[in-house]
């Protein structure tokens, strides 16, 4: 028979409960998946092993998740926590959109097999609700409308994820597939001649350089200065109101 679901409200409300020496709660479950994931990647969180490392009965689980998927997207909605964890805006909407990227990509690099499997979905918890609404903040007081403020977001938040994940994936690779991959811009690349391959050869050093980096950090500062430009022409848009106006404007 199929187990009753408990809604998500409801299970929140349940109290940690103690099973075997061991005390159960959403948070353990959660700390638990994590670890389970840096461990043995995706196939290593099952129900039953999420059991046997807690010591509890498999069941246990739905105390207070619907199922494994609705603890992955408690285990991303964790992730985004650490992220915000300490963060307060400053008051400089550059400075404080970079910081919340670099700290999103930073806690995500730090869990890459959950990275993997969380920074595509939309979990609609307490941290992904306050991050949107911490980023949406800062674009809406920088003095971007309300349009403006939610396409720069979507490209923001859309643009962090994404790396995250694409950096997840390198890092997750065993040592030799990612060492190996690193080679190739020295083994191949910084080798191809210029009569054939010009602009390659001639950025062969630099792309050696950088290729083993991630990509983000440039990309936000790129993000950031695109936004900054939108910002300027609404500003330009905008009529001071302590501006007399000018010409055949004036008294009417």
């Amino acid at each position: 028979m199929a187990k009753k679901v408990v809604p998500e409200a409801e299970r929140r409300r349940r109290k940690p409960v103690k099973v075997g020496g061991v005390v159960l709660s959403e948070r353990l479950y959660i700390e638990t998946a994590l670890r389970m994931l840096q461990e043995h990647g995706r196939d290593g969180l099952t129900v039953r092993r999420l059991g046997a490392a807690l010591g509890a009965d498999p069941s246990s689980l739905y105390r207070y998740f619907r199922s494994t998927d609705d603890l992955l997207l408690a285990v991303g909605d964790e992730l985004i926590g650490r992220a915000l964890r300490g963060w307060t805006p400053a008051g400089d909407w550059r400075a404080d959109l970079r910081d919340l990227g670099l700290r999103i990509h930073s806690a995500y690099l730090a869990h890459p097999q959950a990275a993997i499997l969380t920074a595509s979905r939309v979990s609609g918890r307490s941290h992904e609700i306050a991050a949107d609404e911490a980023i949406l903040g800062v674009l809406r007081t920088a003095g971007l409308p309300d349009a403006e403020a939610a396409r720069v977001y979507h490209a923001f938040i859309d643009q962090a994820l994404a790396f995250a994940a694409l950096d997840a994936a390198a890092l997750a690779l065993p040592h030799t597939a990612r060492a190996a991959d690193e080679a190739v811009w020295q083994a191949t690349y910084a080798r191809l001649p210029a009569a054939t391959h010009p602009h390659i050869a001639a950025t062969a050093p630099r792309l050696v350089a950088r290729m083993k980096d991630s990509a983000y950090p440039t990309a936000l500062d790129m993000l950031l200065e695109s936004a900054a430009g939108v910002l300027t022409r609404v500003r330009g848009r905008t009529p001071d109101p302590a501006r007399p106006r000018s010409g055949g404007d004036a008294g009417r």
